[in-house]
């Protein structure tokens, strides 16, 4: 039983063309270097063998990851997100209750994230705490270490 994923149009759309590229480009590649491992003979002791048929395997493990990611994407599609509550798609900018900091956070599905460039999952403990509140709601989360960190939400946007 899979797990419903939920995705950005943007975030499915990398999926797929990663996707097209192993089986188009990656799959042929790898088939070739097998093909060259065979021609030098003996394939019970050939390493060039052994190391083609292992990429061809976890080749094959990533196109079934990603194609079962497909299959079981909801995507969430620009024009259907409102606004007025925070959701996968949205990016946030609360203010930390405690410091007085502002940080902004986009909401995307739980393969999207990119902490780099403030990408959290909704699945994450910031990200399911901020999960449907709207401008002016508090959100309280519990980090690891066992405290309490209070967001307020300040303003909710697109991307």
């Amino acid at each position: 039983m899979s797990e419903e994923l939920i995705l950005t149009r943007e975030g499915y759309d990398k999926i797929e063309q990663e996707h097209e590229y192993l089986v188009a480009v990656r799959r042929k590649e790898v088939a070739e270097r097998i093909k060259e491992a065979i021609s030098y003979g003996d394939i019970s002791e050939n390493s060039e063998f052994d190391s083609a048929k292992n990429e061809q395997a976890e080749l094959e493990e990533r196109i079934l990851k990603l194609e079962n990611m497909m299959r079981n994407a909801t995507i969430i599609e620009e024009d259907d997100i409102n606004l007025e509550v925070v959701n996968v798609g949205l990016t946030i900018r609360v203010k930390d209750r405690e410091y007085n900091d502002e940080m902004e956070f986009t909401i995307v599905g739980s393969s999207e994230i990119d902490p780099e460039n403030h990408c959290i999952s909704n699945e994450s403990p910031i990200g399911k705490e901020l999960m449907g509140k709207r401008v002016g709601d508090i959100a309280e989360i519990a980090i690891p270490d066992g405290s309490i960190v209070s967001f307020e939400v300040l303003e909710i946007t697109k991307k």
